[in-house]
């Protein structure tokens, strides 16, 4: 079971941490708007949680001999999550740190930005401002910052661990 968690939860985790680390200059360059690489970051971690399944499945008919009940497939599926969102967060660390540290600024600007546009009060913006400004601050705590990243793929994960253990669930043949 471990090689197979460890397999397809690396592959996993290295997808979304290599479209993550492609869309983000993207981005930061203006090239694609936040709104779109907020849809399209999402679209690339359900991508690769299609990983859970077909680690689930090669569970099953590589250990369990054809046969996986929902419980394994379910825990399988989990740790095959769990692996491929550390990856996740280890990238988006390393990112966040090392080349993009103004991202939440930059963030921060545009959302204000879109709030002016849409003609929103002076005290809504004042609002958003000083949430965002908090939100950095607590942002800037790295186990924090980890945190809320690991929550960004992870219910994706369990809800594609959770489809894939109903589906690929299968019981023993009788002798």
């Amino acid at each position: 079971m471990k090689k197979i968690v460890l397999t397809f939860g690396l592959i996993s985790g290295f997808i979304s941490a290599a479209l993550m680390g492609i869309m983000l200059p993207m981005v930061l360059s203006g090239k694609i708007d936040f709104e779109r690489s907020e849809i399209a970051g999402y679209a690339s971690i359900v991508l690769s949680c299609l990983l859970i399944f077909f680690g689930i499945r090669s569970y099953r008919e590589n250990v369990g001999g054809g046969a996986v009940t929902f419980g394994k497939a379910f825990i399988v599926g989990l740790l095959i999550t769990v692996i491929s969102c550390v990856v996740y967060v280890a990238a988006w660390e390393f990112i966040y740190i090392r080349f993009t540290p103004d991202f939440y600024e930059k963030y921060t600007a545009h959302t204000l930005a879109r709030m002016l546009e849409k003609g929103e009060s002076a005290a809504a913006i004042a609002a958003t401002r000083k949430k965002m400004t908090d939100f950095k601050v607590m942002y800037d705590n790295p186990f924090l910052n980890a945190a809320f990243t690991f929550m960004e793929p992870f219910p994706i994960g369990l809800a594609v661990t959770l489809i894939s253990a109903a589906i690929l669930r299968k019981k023993p043949s009788p002798a």
